[in-house]
């Protein structure tokens, strides 16, 4: 009977207790390399979007590979390769780049990420390095596919 008593008023002691409300619960700032990798991923946006190189080039370490399946089997591509396929041009309309998620591990992080023109929808995914304090996308693969018209 004792146990009772004390087990109905723990109970009241806990659903009594006040609960914050929801704008006083702390979200989470973003971390300086969180924020420098969306910086380094806004770049290769930006010169995607215009065929600017040079914004490209510096998201990207010299060493970076892209990667992906063209006629049933894997292609790669080097940097320069990959650059040598973007022209000079006015920003694509109605094409945008959107960073789907990220996931740093000290040095190391990796970003899924969104490239949407009119007719296609280009998924990639990015691994990054930080070397001397800056991060670089040392790998990209990438995958995409014709957008269905409802």
């Amino acid at each position: 009977m004792k146990f009772q008593i004390i087990l109905i008023l723990f109970i009241c002691l806990v659903s009594c207790q006040e609960k914050p409300a929801i704008d006083e619960i702390a979200t989470p700032l973003k971390s300086k390399d969180h924020t420098a990798i969306e910086g380094v991923i806004q770049n290769y946006f930006d010169g995607w979007l215009t065929g600017d190189t040079t914004l490209i080039s510096k998201a990207m370490h010299t060493t970076c590979h892209l990667k992906f399946v063209r006629d049933g089997k894997i292609d790669r591509r080097n940097k320069t390769q990959y650059l040598s396929g973007f022209k000079p041009r006015p920003r694509l309309e109605n094409a945008n780049g959107k960073i789907i998620s990220i996931d740093i591990t000290d040095t190391a992080a990796e970003a899924k990420i969104e490239l949407e023109t009119s007719d296609r929808l280009f998924t990639d995914y990015f691994n990054l390095l930080k070397e001397n304090n800056r991060w670089y996308i040392t790998d990209k693969v990438s995958t995409n596919k014709v957008k269905t018209s409802k």
